[in-house]
Protein backbone atom coordinates (compact mmCIF):
# COMPACT_ATOMS: atom_id res chain seq x y z
CA UNK A 1 0.00 0.00 0.00
CA UNK A 2 2.70 2.18 0.76
CA UNK A 3 4.74 1.84 -2.05
CA UNK A 4 1.47 2.34 -4.17
CA UNK A 5 1.19 5.64 -2.64
CA UNK A 6 4.45 6.38 -3.30
CA UNK A 7 3.90 6.18 -6.58
CA UNK A 8 0.87 8.10 -6.70
CA UNK A 9 2.80 10.89 -5.27
CA UNK A 10 5.57 10.88 -7.51
CA UNK A 11 3.37 10.44 -10.60
CA UNK A 12 1.36 13.42 -8.98
CA UNK A 13 4.81 15.24 -8.40
CA UNK A 14 5.94 14.67 -12.32
CA UNK A 15 2.67 16.00 -13.75
CA UNK A 16 2.73 19.55 -11.39
CA UNK A 17 6.26 19.61 -12.47
CA UNK A 18 5.01 19.34 -16.57
CA UNK A 19 2.62 21.90 -15.78
CA UNK A 20 4.24 24.43 -13.81
CA UNK A 21 6.94 24.00 -16.59
CA UNK A 22 4.05 24.32 -19.65
CA UNK A 23 3.07 27.31 -18.13
CA UNK A 24 6.57 29.10 -17.52
CA UNK A 25 7.36 28.27 -21.24
CA UNK A 26 3.49 29.52 -22.32
CA UNK A 27 4.44 32.82 -20.41
CA UNK A 28 7.90 33.13 -21.94
CA UNK A 29 6.27 32.71 -25.43
CA UNK A 30 3.92 35.47 -24.56
CA UNK A 31 6.53 37.91 -23.66
CA UNK A 32 8.54 36.61 -26.71
CA UNK A 33 5.28 37.98 -28.74
CA UNK A 34 4.38 40.87 -26.82
CA UNK A 35 8.23 42.29 -27.02
CA UNK A 36 8.22 41.35 -30.55
CA UNK A 37 5.10 42.97 -31.36
CA UNK A 38 6.46 46.20 -29.65
CA UNK A 39 9.49 46.26 -31.72
CA UNK A 40 7.19 46.11 -34.90
CA UNK A 41 5.36 48.50 -33.84
CA UNK A 42 8.33 50.94 -33.26
CA UNK A 43 10.00 49.70 -36.70
CA UNK A 44 6.57 50.45 -38.28
CA UNK A 45 6.28 53.88 -36.85
CA UNK A 46 6.51 57.25 -39.54
CA UNK A 47 10.36 57.96 -38.12
CA UNK A 48 11.87 54.55 -38.63
CA UNK A 49 12.66 55.27 -41.90
CA UNK A 50 12.87 52.46 -44.67
CA UNK A 51 13.13 49.35 -44.01
CA UNK A 52 14.18 45.81 -45.98
CA UNK A 53 11.54 43.45 -47.00
CA UNK A 54 10.67 40.88 -50.15
CA UNK A 55 7.63 41.50 -52.69
CA UNK A 56 6.02 39.34 -54.77
CA UNK A 57 3.32 40.03 -57.03
CA UNK A 58 -0.38 38.57 -57.73
CA UNK A 59 -3.34 38.69 -59.91
CA UNK A 60 -3.58 40.12 -63.27
CA UNK A 61 0.09 42.15 -64.39
CA UNK A 62 -2.11 45.17 -64.55
CA UNK A 63 -4.76 44.72 -62.04
CA UNK A 64 -5.70 44.97 -58.65
CA UNK A 65 -4.32 41.82 -56.85
CA UNK A 66 -7.77 39.36 -56.11
CA UNK A 67 -9.70 39.07 -59.08
CA UNK A 68 -12.93 40.57 -57.74
CA UNK A 69 -10.97 43.60 -56.53
CA UNK A 70 -11.39 43.25 -52.96
CA UNK A 71 -9.47 41.11 -50.36
CA UNK A 72 -9.04 40.33 -46.63
CA UNK A 73 -9.55 43.78 -45.61
CA UNK A 74 -13.11 44.04 -46.94
CA UNK A 75 -13.20 46.64 -49.00
CA UNK A 76 -14.58 46.99 -52.31
CA UNK A 77 -13.57 48.25 -55.72
CA UNK A 78 -10.08 48.41 -55.02
CA UNK A 79 -8.98 49.09 -58.49
CA UNK A 80 -10.69 52.52 -58.39
CA UNK A 81 -10.03 55.83 -56.57
CA UNK A 82 -8.95 55.93 -53.89
CA UNK A 83 -6.50 52.52 -54.14
CA UNK A 84 -6.39 52.68 -57.91
CA UNK A 85 -5.17 49.21 -58.20
CA UNK A 86 -1.84 50.84 -55.64
CA UNK A 87 -2.86 48.02 -53.13
CA UNK A 88 -1.01 45.20 -50.93
CA UNK A 89 -0.95 42.15 -48.83
CA UNK A 90 1.14 42.20 -45.88
CA UNK A 91 2.00 39.38 -43.66
CA UNK A 92 0.89 39.51 -39.58
CA UNK A 93 3.50 42.76 -38.85
CA UNK A 94 1.93 44.73 -41.48
CA UNK A 95 -1.69 43.19 -41.53
CA UNK A 96 -2.03 43.51 -37.59
CA UNK A 97 -4.93 40.80 -37.61
CA UNK A 98 -6.63 43.23 -39.93
CA UNK A 99 -5.90 46.29 -37.49
CA UNK A 100 -3.46 47.14 -40.38
CA UNK A 101 -6.59 47.50 -42.86
CA UNK A 102 -6.10 50.88 -44.77
CA UNK A 103 -2.65 51.75 -43.73
CA UNK A 104 -0.52 53.57 -46.13
CA UNK A 105 3.17 52.55 -47.17
CA UNK A 106 6.28 53.92 -49.36
CA UNK A 107 8.08 50.93 -51.74
CA UNK A 108 10.90 51.64 -53.41
CA UNK A 109 13.38 48.63 -55.28
CA UNK A 110 16.96 50.21 -56.30
CA UNK A 111 18.93 49.04 -59.27
CA UNK A 112 20.98 46.52 -56.93
CA UNK A 113 17.77 44.80 -56.46
CA UNK A 114 16.96 44.21 -59.84
CA UNK A 115 17.98 46.04 -63.05
CA UNK A 116 14.80 47.29 -63.97
CA UNK A 117 14.16 48.77 -60.19
CA UNK A 118 13.91 52.55 -60.58
CA UNK A 119 14.39 53.55 -56.87
CA UNK A 120 11.52 55.91 -57.32
CA UNK A 121 9.27 55.47 -53.97
CA UNK A 122 5.14 54.48 -54.36
CA UNK A 123 2.55 54.63 -52.12
CA UNK A 124 0.22 51.34 -51.74
CA UNK A 125 -2.48 50.47 -49.25
CA UNK A 126 -2.90 47.62 -47.29
CA UNK A 127 -6.11 45.72 -48.39
CA UNK A 128 -5.48 41.93 -48.27
CA UNK A 129 -3.73 39.55 -45.58
CA UNK A 130 -0.55 37.45 -47.36
CA UNK A 131 -0.41 33.95 -45.29
CA UNK A 132 2.48 32.82 -46.79
CA UNK A 133 5.59 35.39 -46.32
CA UNK A 134 8.67 34.39 -46.98
CA UNK A 135 10.35 37.19 -44.98
CA UNK A 136 9.88 39.26 -41.60
CA UNK A 137 8.28 41.88 -43.77
CA UNK A 138 6.81 40.04 -47.17
CA UNK A 139 4.93 42.83 -49.71
CA UNK A 140 2.88 40.79 -51.31
CA UNK A 141 1.62 43.25 -53.81
CA UNK A 142 -0.58 43.96 -56.92
CA UNK A 143 0.43 43.46 -60.29
CA UNK A 144 0.10 47.39 -60.54
CA UNK A 145 1.87 48.18 -57.58
CA UNK A 146 4.87 45.68 -58.11
CA UNK A 147 5.12 46.65 -61.62
CA UNK A 148 5.40 51.06 -60.74
CA UNK A 149 8.49 50.68 -58.81
CA UNK A 150 9.70 49.57 -62.48
CA UNK A 151 12.27 51.93 -64.83
CA UNK A 152 9.48 53.55 -67.78
CA UNK A 153 9.07 51.12 -70.04
CA UNK A 154 10.34 48.08 -67.74
CA UNK A 155 7.31 47.46 -65.74
CA UNK A 156 6.97 43.62 -67.29
CA UNK A 157 10.64 43.14 -66.89
CA UNK A 158 10.31 43.49 -63.16
CA UNK A 159 7.33 41.90 -62.85
CA UNK A 160 8.90 38.68 -64.74
CA UNK A 161 11.73 38.27 -61.49
CA UNK A 162 8.59 37.31 -59.58
CA UNK A 163 10.16 37.57 -56.22
CA UNK A 164 12.73 40.77 -55.22
CA UNK A 165 14.47 42.76 -52.68
CA UNK A 166 12.47 46.08 -51.63
CA UNK A 167 12.24 48.32 -48.90
CA UNK A 168 9.07 50.56 -47.68
CA UNK A 169 8.60 52.68 -45.02
CA UNK A 170 5.18 53.75 -43.35
CA UNK A 171 3.53 57.02 -44.36
CA UNK A 172 0.21 59.02 -43.88
CA UNK A 173 -2.60 58.49 -45.95
CA UNK A 174 -4.19 61.37 -47.47
CA UNK A 175 -7.53 60.99 -49.95
CA UNK A 176 -7.99 64.15 -50.95
CA UNK A 177 -12.00 65.01 -51.62
CA UNK A 178 -12.80 61.46 -49.21
CA UNK A 179 -14.51 61.54 -46.28
CA UNK A 180 -14.40 58.57 -44.05
CA UNK A 181 -17.53 56.17 -45.27
CA UNK A 182 -19.30 53.31 -43.51
CA UNK A 183 -20.69 50.63 -45.01
CA UNK A 184 -23.33 48.58 -43.65
CA UNK A 185 -22.76 44.71 -44.19
CA UNK A 186 -24.79 42.32 -45.81
CA UNK A 187 -26.91 40.35 -43.48
CA UNK A 188 -27.13 43.01 -40.88
CA UNK A 189 -30.41 42.85 -39.61
CA UNK A 190 -32.16 44.53 -36.22
CA UNK A 191 -30.31 42.48 -33.91
CA UNK A 192 -26.79 42.45 -35.56
CA UNK A 193 -25.11 45.54 -37.26
CA UNK A 194 -21.74 45.00 -38.80
CA UNK A 195 -19.97 48.21 -40.99
CA UNK A 196 -16.90 48.45 -42.95
CA UNK A 197 -15.46 51.61 -41.89
CA UNK A 198 -12.55 52.67 -44.64
CA UNK A 199 -11.01 56.03 -46.35
CA UNK A 200 -9.48 57.39 -43.09
CA UNK A 201 -6.44 59.85 -43.71
CA UNK A 202 -3.06 59.42 -41.36
CA UNK A 203 -2.74 56.38 -39.81
CA UNK A 204 -5.58 55.14 -42.46
CA UNK A 205 -6.71 52.40 -39.70
CA UNK A 206 -9.20 51.66 -37.36
CA UNK A 207 -7.71 49.90 -34.05
CA UNK A 208 -11.64 50.57 -31.87
CA UNK A 209 -14.90 51.26 -33.09
CA UNK A 210 -17.49 52.40 -30.82
CA UNK A 211 -21.53 52.38 -31.64
CA UNK A 212 -23.90 54.64 -30.08
CA UNK A 213 -27.61 54.24 -30.51
CA UNK A 214 -30.68 56.25 -31.26
CA UNK A 215 -29.08 59.37 -29.06
CA UNK A 216 -29.05 56.79 -26.13
CA UNK A 217 -26.24 58.67 -24.37
CA UNK A 218 -23.76 55.85 -24.15
CA UNK A 219 -20.76 54.23 -26.18
CA UNK A 220 -21.00 50.75 -26.91
CA UNK A 221 -17.82 48.62 -28.07
CA UNK A 222 -18.06 47.20 -31.40
CA UNK A 223 -16.34 44.09 -32.06
CA UNK A 224 -13.52 43.25 -35.32
CA UNK A 225 -15.58 40.75 -37.36
CA UNK A 226 -12.69 40.65 -39.51
CA UNK A 227 -10.58 42.55 -41.66
CA UNK A 228 -12.01 46.24 -41.33
CA UNK A 229 -15.47 45.55 -40.91
CA UNK A 230 -17.07 45.91 -37.40
CA UNK A 231 -20.00 44.31 -35.47
CA UNK A 232 -22.49 44.75 -32.63
CA UNK A 233 -24.67 41.78 -32.16
CA UNK A 234 -26.02 42.51 -28.53
CA UNK A 235 -28.71 39.98 -28.29
CA UNK A 236 -31.40 42.96 -28.19
CA UNK A 237 -33.20 44.80 -30.70
CA UNK A 238 -31.14 47.77 -32.05
CA UNK A 239 -32.07 51.27 -32.87
CA UNK A 240 -30.95 53.93 -35.35
CA UNK A 241 -29.48 56.42 -36.45
CA UNK A 242 -26.60 55.15 -35.27
CA UNK A 243 -23.52 57.28 -34.10
CA UNK A 244 -20.07 56.04 -34.71
CA UNK A 245 -16.60 56.79 -32.71
CA UNK A 246 -13.54 55.52 -34.34
CA UNK A 247 -9.57 55.42 -32.69
CA UNK A 248 -6.94 55.16 -34.85
CA UNK A 249 -3.82 53.50 -34.20
CA UNK A 250 -2.45 56.84 -33.14
CA UNK A 251 -5.25 57.19 -30.21
CA UNK A 252 -7.36 60.03 -31.98
CA UNK A 253 -10.93 59.73 -32.17
CA UNK A 254 -13.21 61.24 -34.32
CA UNK A 255 -17.41 60.65 -34.04
CA UNK A 256 -19.99 60.57 -36.83
CA UNK A 257 -22.86 61.75 -35.67
CA UNK A 258 -25.90 59.63 -36.82
CA UNK A 259 -24.01 58.86 -39.96
CA UNK A 260 -25.96 55.34 -40.35
CA UNK A 261 -29.83 56.33 -40.50
CA UNK A 262 -32.51 53.42 -38.61
CA UNK A 263 -33.91 52.39 -42.50
CA UNK A 264 -30.37 51.82 -43.20
CA UNK A 265 -29.63 49.50 -46.53
CA UNK A 266 -27.32 46.84 -46.60
CA UNK A 267 -24.34 46.97 -48.94
CA UNK A 268 -24.62 51.28 -49.30
CA UNK A 269 -22.19 53.75 -48.58
CA UNK A 270 -22.91 56.53 -45.67
CA UNK A 271 -20.67 59.09 -45.92
CA UNK A 272 -19.64 60.93 -42.57
CA UNK A 273 -18.39 64.97 -42.63
CA UNK A 274 -15.53 63.65 -40.75
CA UNK A 275 -12.10 63.03 -41.44
CA UNK A 276 -8.53 63.00 -39.80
Amino acid sequence: MATALSFKALALAALLSMVVASGARAEQQFKRNATTASQDRSLLSYSSGWLPAKATWYGAPTGAGPLDNGGACGFKGTNQYPFSSMTSCGNEPIFKDGKGCGSCYQIRCLKSNHPACSGVAQTVIITDMNYYPVAKYHFDLSGTAFGSMASWGLNDKLRHAGIIDMQFRRVPCNFPGLTITFRVQHGSNPMYLAVLIEHENKDGDVVQADIMQSNSGHWEPMHESWGSIWRIDPNRPLRGPFSMRITNESGRQLVAKNVIPANYIPDVDYRSFVQY
